[in-house]
């Protein structure tokens, strides 16, 4: 009799054991199920980013921390088995707990702000505004955003940015110093992510002959730059930027006003375009104010910067261009208004 009714026992107890795991069993499928289907979530709303270093777990992760969905492990198996070669796209998703995975996986081709990667090439000789409209036309980010950011030097960990001057007078800061390259962006970033990007890129390129040359003349980086910046504007390539970087240095140490037309279109867009002031205007026209533009006038290429530095010693004061797009110098002013009648240049 004893052993009878300790079977019973056992068997109930198997039967009570075999209720409860399937009681589990049925509960964790409906959790799952819901999960899968986003049905009975919590209300919850959140906007997954999406950049270029995340993996496949770590969205899952996203998406389980911020309540998007309840396991991401079976989110990552879900992909895995219905989208097995799924190319997650960097932007930005607005995204909700009753959203089930099949909507989130369509959702997550199709982001609400594309961060894309664009290829952006940024020619010599552009300066922030050329930069600025450059931006925008590939939907990097808002052209008014970027300038603003120009404005100042604050915010951002690089020493040389110490040389320049903190003058009312210069009307974008960090011109000058946005490196032309090719860089690739994302759509919709940052502005001064961008702008610390470019930063970035002249701080890598800056080299001991730059340094020593400034050293060596009493200057600071940012009147190398800020010389190399019209020189840049000047020249046709790095062949005659030496001969027109000994023309202004000469003329600098005589105390002579430069008078570069091309810091007249500079300081005309500043004011017509941008809304400086007339005194802004004035301080970047060099026929009207003496030695250097209060700032530069573009962003000059590592190859005029070297010329600059290298810059051959002349006696040369005065210099053209002819019709031929040939560069002509003279000592003085006799000798250059011969040089033109020599060769016609306008």
């Amino acid at each position: 009799m004893k052993k009878k009714k300790s079977g019973v026992i056992i068997a109930i107890l198997v039967i009570i054991l075999i209720g409860v795991i399937s009681a589990f069993g049925y509960y964790g499928y409906r959790l799952i199920s819901n999960d899968v289907n986003g049905k009975n979530q919590e209300d919850t709303e959140y906007t997954l980013i999406i950049t270029k270093n995340d993996f496949e777990y770590e969205i899952g992760k996203k998406l389980y921390d911020n309540k998007v969905v309840v396991f991401d492990t079976v989110w990552t198996s879900w992909m895995s088995k219905h989208y097995p070669d799924f190319t997650y796209i960097n932007g930005e998703y607005y995204l909700n707990s009753s959203m089930s995975y099949e909507e989130i996986a369509k959702k997550l081709q199709n982001p609400d702000i594309s961060h894309k990667t664009v290829k952006v090439a940024i020619p010599e000789g552009y300066n922030a505004m050329q930069i600025a409209e450059t931006l925008e036309k590939n939907e990097i980010c808002k052209a008014k955003d970027f300038l603003e950011v120009c404005k100042s030097k604050e915010g951002f960990d690089y020493e040389w940015l110490e040389d320049i001057p903190d003058n009312k007078l210069i009307a974008y800061q960090l011109e000058g110093f946005l490196f032309p390259a090719t860089y690739d962006f994302a759509m919709n970033s940052d502005a001064k992510g961008i702008a610390d990007s470019m930063l970035g890129a002249f701080d890598k390129r800056i080299s001991d002959k730059w340094l020593d040359f400034c050293k060596k003349n009493d200057i600071t980086l940012f009147e190398l730059i800020n010389l190399s910046s019209v020189v840049q504007e000047e020249a046709f390539g790095p062949e005659s930027a030496g001969n027109i970087a000994s023309v202004f240095i000469n003329r600098l140490e005589k105390g002579a006003k430069l008078q570069s037309d091309v810091t007249y279109f500079y300081a005309r867009d500043l004011r017509d375009k941008q809304g400086f002031s007339q005194e802004v205007y004035d301080s970047y026209y060099t026929y009207r104010c003496k030695g250097l533009p209060s700032g530069p006038i573009t962003n000059p290429g590592e190859e005029i910067i070297n010329a600059v530095v290298n810059h051959p010693e002349t006696d040369y004061l005065y210099f053209f261009s002819d019709l031929n797009k040939e560069f002509h110098f003279a000592k003085d002013y006799s000798e250059f208004v011969k040089l033109q009648e020599k060769y016609p240049w306008k």
